[in-house]
């Protein structure tokens, strides 16, 4: 299916406009904060501390919230730069604060007359969540909660991911939608004036928003189709799509090891896309993609026809070496993981990179190995090592048995400098977890050790913690905001 390796220069980054962390903190900071800049000086009577806390929480909680619809992964513009764990890990830690703010915004404003009449406090909370004046307040505060919570209990819901999808988007809409009403009828501060203007403003966005990605992206998903040339069959379950460009049609331009939103026939909506990873180097007019069946949609992967329209969104993702440098590369793969790691070896064979390069591949069983016979021709262009890591034993099984652990990564990092190592990991959420804390302790820096993996389930690494802390600190600043405003504006 491939060609045969062949000389290139190393690997080139799309030079794509794409904003840093710390701009985008920035930024995000500036646009959830704009409505008290806007606020500032207007005059409204009888506010005392916690009324004027309370109407900050709602503005600002009600800007993050817009927000929200371009955090989704799906703008390379704000995700480029971040990859798509960092920017989902920000989109659920930051719908988890506006649910807070949301929750408080009515509570701030009846606190004091809670703490002195509570029976009075609460009539007057009774009354916000009652009376016909604040009801898309309360719709969308319903709206959000139900997100959020559906959210978290994701895999347990009895109901197709694509369901689950549209249901999230309505949610979403209905609480922007309901909030923004909200505010502009009910609003201290949003009565005319710049405040006002801003809400109009913000909820154009979003709709600008929802036509780029339901629109615009559904009309490129039929306007520039692709094609399925072959479905083969890897191992138990997994499955090797080769999709090349119709007639007239340009290559993909993407960096190996990127991903890419993929839909097919006459289900080429975006609700309906579902991302994998690009099993596949540039150096192909077209692109490969290794799926497992493990889902809804892939449950049927490998009846899909050849000659099937393919509809290609992306490249999106950072987990590559055009992002990266490193003297030398170590490859983890785990179970479907495989996919993108196969995408950069098949690079750096293409490319004949003279880089040391270390591969080790964990599967529960022996069978649901992939891509060994071209491992193994790698070995021919590359400086290449591998370790294959069978949970289970088996009969005739000549590789390792067990896990990919502490003990055999020192194994396969011997004769190379951790401090000049790029580590890149994908794989089930817990395995990628242990292994990014593993390859810290044994002296990979933290910049050095790049993962993607295919659910979140587990516990939180080294790096996923600290990328909790950055957020939760955007979320303190804030808050240390809307109190300053309420102290002294």
């Amino acid at each position: 299916m491939h060609d045969q390796p062949r000389t290139a220069p190393g690997p080139q980054t799309s030079q794509k406009r794409r904003l840093s962390g710390p701009a985008l903190s920035a930024l995000y900071l500036v646009i959830c904060l704009l409505p008290l800049l806007l606020a500032l000086g207007r005059s409204v009577a009888n506010l005392d501390a916690w009324e004027k806390a309370a109407a900050a929480l709602g503005m600002v909680a009600l800007v993050a919230m817009a927000i929200q619809f371009v955090t989704s992964g799906r703008f390379e513009a704000v995700s480029g730069k971040l990859g798509i764990d960092k920017i989902m890990a920000f989109h659920k830690i930051a719908a988890s604060w506006v649910l807070i703010a949301l929750l408080l915004h009515p509570l701030a404003y009846i606190l004091p007359t809670l703490v002195d009449d509570p029976a009075r406090g609460a009539e007057r909370l009774i009354a916000y969540l009652t009376l016909p004046h604040y009801r898309t307040g309360v719709v969308a505060l319903a709206a959000l909660l139900t997100l959020v919570i559906s959210s978290m209990l994701r895999n347990r819901l009895p109901v197709r991911y694509e369901m689950w999808r549209a249901v999230h988007v309505a949610l979403g809409l209905v609480a922007v939608g309901g909030g923004l009403h909200h505010a502009m009828t009910t609003g201290r501060f949003s009565a005319m004036g710049p405040v006002y203007g801003l809400w109009w403003t913000i909820g154009l966005a979003v709709t600008t928003v929802m036509t780029l990605l339901y629109g615009w992206r559904w009309a490129m998903l039929h306007q520039q189709p692709w094609q399925l040339a072959s479905v083969t069959k890897l191992a138990d379950r997994m499955w090797e799509l080769d999709i090349q460009p119709v007639q007239g049609k340009r290559a993909l331009g993407y960096d190996a090891g990127q991903f890419v939103w993929m839909t097919e026939g006459g289900r080429r909506f975006p609700l309906f896309d579902h991302p994998f990873s690009i099993a596949d180097s540039p150096e192909r007019p077209g692109l490969s993609l290794i799926v497992k069946e493990a889902g809804d949609f892939t449950s049927a992967i490998g009846t899909l026809e050849p000659g099937t329209a393919i509809g290609i969104d992306g490249p999106y993702g950072k987990f590559t070496l055009a992002e990266h440098s490193g003297d030398s590369i170590l490859l983890l793969a785990g179970g479907v993981g495989i996919a993108p790691i196969m995408g950069l070896l098949r690079d750096l064979a293409a490319r004949r990179d003279p880089r040391p390069v270390r591969l080790a591949y964990a599967a529960g069983v022996a069978t649901n190995f992939a891509c060994l016979s071209e491992i193994e021709a790698a070995r021919q262009v590359l400086d290449l090592r591998v370790m294959l890591i069978s949970e289970e034993g088996a009969e005739g099984w000549a590789g390792e048995v067990g896990r990919l652990t502490h003990d055999r990564l020192r194994e396969l990092l011997d004769g190379l400098d951790p401090r000049r190592t790029l580590a890149l990991i994908c794989g089930p959420g817990p395995m990628v977890s242990a292994l990014s804390d593993n390859l810290l302790d044994l002296g990979l820096p933290i910049n050095k050790v790049i993962y993607e993996r295919f659910d979140y389930a587990g516990g939180a690494s080294r790096q996923d913690r600290q990328r909790a802390r950055r957020c939760l600190l955007i979320g303190a600043g804030l808050a240390a905001v809307v109190g300053g405003f309420a102290l002294f504006s």
